[in-house]
């Protein structure tokens, strides 16, 4: 006895439920109607504004300023030829204490030895250094993230999303460079305290 031979069959197609089939649609809105019950039970967490803020105005800035300094405005500086804290004591008049991260010393010292006195620069005893928990080299994350807990930095540098971020934390004044010299902006005069 031999092996019976299976011929296929030509053109053959797996049975499938076409697209307009009943019973495809009222699963379909089945799952519609759980997800919208699912999005009305989420709890809405809306951020806690921070006391010191009178209507946009911080009330915890004054002097001295603490400045944290990104990378991009030290290399800024050193291409302007300014140098950092006495441009930001003319700037605003008052003492400045710069705070560098310890992530932006390593952001710098990522570049290479092409930005060796940027990394001198910052690494200067004046400068106080902050001492940084996360993993990673990425600075924009943890400035944002420090400005948005404690509202009492200027945050200095010249780089246009960082700025975007910053913009929407309200309180916070950014320093930048332009024309050769330090601009603050968002910074509340003195007399309007008062």
């Amino acid at each position: 006895m031999g092996k019976a031979k299976k011929t296929r069959k030509f053109a053959e197609v797996k049975r499938m439920i076409s697209p307009k089939d009943t019973r495809l649609k009222e699963v379909r809105q089945k799952t519609i109607k759980k997800q919208e019950t699912e999005k009305k039970k989420e709890v809405k967490h809306i951020e806690q504004s921070a006391s010191s803020l009178f209507f946009k105005f911080n009330e915890a800035l004054g002097p001295p300023y603490h400045i944290i300094i990104d990378t991009n405005f030290i290399n800024f500086s050193i291409q302007n030829k300014l140098e950092i804290l006495k441009t930001m004591m003319d700037c605003l008049y008052a003492k400045c204490v710069v705070c560098v991260p310890e992530c932006v010393i390593a952001e710098i010292e990522k570049l290479g030895v092409k930005y060796r006195l940027a990394l001198k620069t910052a690494r200067d005893p004046r400068f106080e250094r902050l001492p940084c928990s996360h993993k990673g080299t990425y600075a924009d994350d943890c400035i944002v993230e420090r400005v948005k807990q404690h509202r009492c930095y200027i945050v200095a540098t010249c780089d246009k999303e960082l700025k975007q971020r910053i913009r929407k934390v309200p309180g916070v004044p950014i320093m930048s460079i332009g024309h050769r010299q330090y601009q603050i902006e968002r910074l509340p005069d003195a007399h309007s305290f008062a």
